[in-house]
């Protein structure tokens, strides 16, 4: 069933979603200040491509306090617009019955493209 919806996701635009995320990671990437944006970007990109049979979880304390800085960075240069737009397109699919796994799908990008830092896939 997973591969199933990952295909459908895949063929319906799962692909555009991931293919942005992996630009946006790329040009993020080419500045040195950006490559810790540009690695979030990344991780978006994999569950962007396959959401179904993922799961966001929080991840290693490596990064100390530094999540919330880079969080609130990552907010105020984007990330919010990112969390609407996965937001609004979760309330329209789920208008309908069949639409709802992908509607959940982005509720769970919405959640990670808040705040990416500190969490893993």
């Amino acid at each position: 069933m997973r591969l199933f919806a990952n295909v459908i996701w895949i063929v319906f635009g799962g692909w555009m979603i991931a293919l942005e995320y992996i630009l946006g990671g790329i040009a993020l990437c080419i500045t040195v200040i950006g490559i810790p944006w540009g690695i979030q970007c990344f991780k978006l990109a994999i569950l962007g491509f396959a959401p179904f049979g993922q799961e966001v979880k929080p991840g290693s304390v490596t990064g100390g306090c530094l999540f919330l800085p880079l969080n609130i960075i990552w907010i105020i240069f984007g990330g919010f617009w990112i969390f609407l737009t996965h937001l609004f397109w979760g309330a329209i699919f789920c208008i309908t019955i069949i639409g709802i796994p992908f509607g959940l799908q982005h509720f769970k990008l919405a959640g990670l493209a808040f705040a990416p830092f500190g969490r893993s896939i």
